[in-house]
């Protein structure tokens, strides 16, 4: 059982402006196995659409010390939701991996001007590898890739960009999708093309879609991962973005299709009026499979509309079994991750259209428990391409998390530390038995997204919430798009 330290003071932000920091995606932990060194992006720029000549530095907070922030490398190969990458290799944590920009040499699979490099922090040196990475296996020897420059045309917020102009990639091609790589020998094979995944039980919906592969993940004994197969005729409205999950072996044998979301598409009607989308209808809307991520070997949680339902459902590899997480209680759509010992879940949510407040929360499954742990305040002013979403993740001992967050005027990471066991019985708790108790499901989501903590919550909490709400960030006009 994960034991929870105290919050004894709220979200404890991680370096000053004027530069921003973050980290970038829910789906890898920025701290290192000891707990005192964190990763993190640093660049000039608080918001705008990326050009690919825009620096950030990449480098590490010194939890153990001072809290400094210390510049190891830089890159051109980044975006605000993802960064460069950056994750840790291998068990001993003692050498980190990103992709850069390498303009005189191409990587030689997809013609990008980007690859990955691998720093070593005791030695110093730096190697370059011939693709980008997506996500490297957890005992740091492999990795898989995919193609930034065909996500630059597919989903902007997630590709990287080397100029004003963005080429339209061939729509599913059979020298394109992931590639397998050998970090140890710089080797690299195609195992999964989109001419192969049109292939597996086609819908009508692929004919003239171009094709694209995202959220590529890797279990934790690195022998499967996981991944979204996404396709479109109109890559300018994500709400028509179609979705599969997939999950096989790490040499692409043994392809297992999960869920699948095709359905009709009245945004393509000449009638519709596109102005009508909003901000976040795509990623609320009740179609939508994302941010899956493995709980452990065989189990992988995702947001998607299994049997006609959508939410929080946990899928079993092996015997193909669903569960849905929450029901009642968990519907919106959020980054979420178990903790390492299996038990919480650690999840956000999306602004609220009214206020702009995203919620942090857990959710024990055992005793169908909810936490709230705080709401943080988004910047109304940020577009798709530059939003800045909390995507929580948890360290490698489960008692701390850390954040991205905007809600002090500045983007910015946070660590909080997680209640203590009989803290988060005492307080905030909301179980699925609780909310008759507390006007029902919709009395319980109007005072979510009003921002109202219950009585209860540890003065800590409670003023961390407030501080989080307290500091809206400024309504600047938007620039640099």
């Amino acid at each position: 059982m994960t034991r929870f330290a105290s919050p004894a003071s709220g979200p404890r932000r991680l370096g000053r402006g004027p530069q921003s920091h973050f980290f970038g995606y829910y789906n890898k932990s920025p701290w290192d196995a000891s707990g005192r060194s964190l990763l993190a992006h640093r660049t000039p720029l608080q918001r705008g659409a990326l050009t690919g000549d825009d620096v950030a530095e990449i480098g590490i907070f010194d939890l153990s010390g001072d809290g400094a922030f210390t510049p190891l490398d830089e890159t051109r190969a980044w975006n605000w939701q993802m960064g460069a990458q950056l994750q840790w290799l291998g068990p001993r944590n003692r050498r980190i991996v990103f992709n850069t920009r390498c303009d005189a040499a191409p990587d030689p699979a997809f013609g990008a001007p980007y690859r990955a490099k691998i720093l070593d922090l005791d030695t110093g040196e730096a190697r370059l590898l011939s693709l980008p990475i997506y996500v490297a296996f957890p005992d740091g020897r492999g990795a898989l890739a995919v193609n930034y420059r065909r996500l630059a045309h597919t989903h902007p917020t997630i590709g990287y960009f080397c100029g004003p102009t963005v080429e339209t990639p061939p729509l599913c091609p059979d020298d394109d999708g992931i590639y397998r790589m050998d970090l140890d020998e710089d080797r690299f094979e195609p195992i999964i093309s989109f001419r192969q995944l049109a292939h597996i039980e086609p819908r009508p919906s692929m004919a003239d879609s171009v094709h694209w592969i995202s959220h590529v993940e890797v279990n934790p004994s690195s022998t499967r991962f996981l991944f979204l197969h996404r396709w479109t005729r109109r890559v300018e409205d994500e709400t028509c973005f179609l979705h599969r999950l997939f999950t096989c072996n790490v040499d692409g044998s043994d392809l297992r299709l999960l869920e699948c979301s095709d359905h009709p598409l009245p945004q393509l009607e000449d009638s519709f009026d596109p102005s009508a989308v909003g901000l976040f209808d795509y990623e609320k809307s009740e179609h939508q499979i994302s941010h899956p991520i493995w709980k452990d070997d065989d189990e992988l949680i995702v947001w998607s509309p299994h049997d006609g339902t959508i939410g929080y459902h946990l899928y079993n590899d092996r015997d193909r079994t669903v569960r849905r997480i929450g029901p009642g209680v968990l519907d919106e759509n959020g980054h979420m991750s178990y903790a390492p010992d299996g038990r919480w879940l650690l999840s956000d949510t999306y602004p609220d259209p009214g206020t702009g407040d995203r919620e942090l929360f857990l959710w024990d499954d055992a005793a169908r428990r909810k936490l709230r742990l705080g709401t943080f305040r988004t910047d109304p002013t940020l577009a798709k391409i530059d939003r800045c979403d909390l995507h929580p993740r948890w360290n490698r001992s489960g008692n701390q998390i850390c954040i991205d967050s905007v809600h002090d005027g500045e983007r910015a990471m946070y660590v909080i530390d997680m209640p203590s066991p009989a803290e988060s019985r005492r307080h905030g708790l909301a179980s699925a038995d609780d909310i008759g108790a507390n006007g029902g499901p919709a009395k319980v989501a109007r005072r979510a997204a009003s921002g109202r903590v219950r009585p209860g919550l540890p003065g800590a909490t409670r003023k961390a919430t407030a501080t989080a709400r307290r500091h809206t960030a400024p309504r600047r006009p938007p620039s640099g798009r």
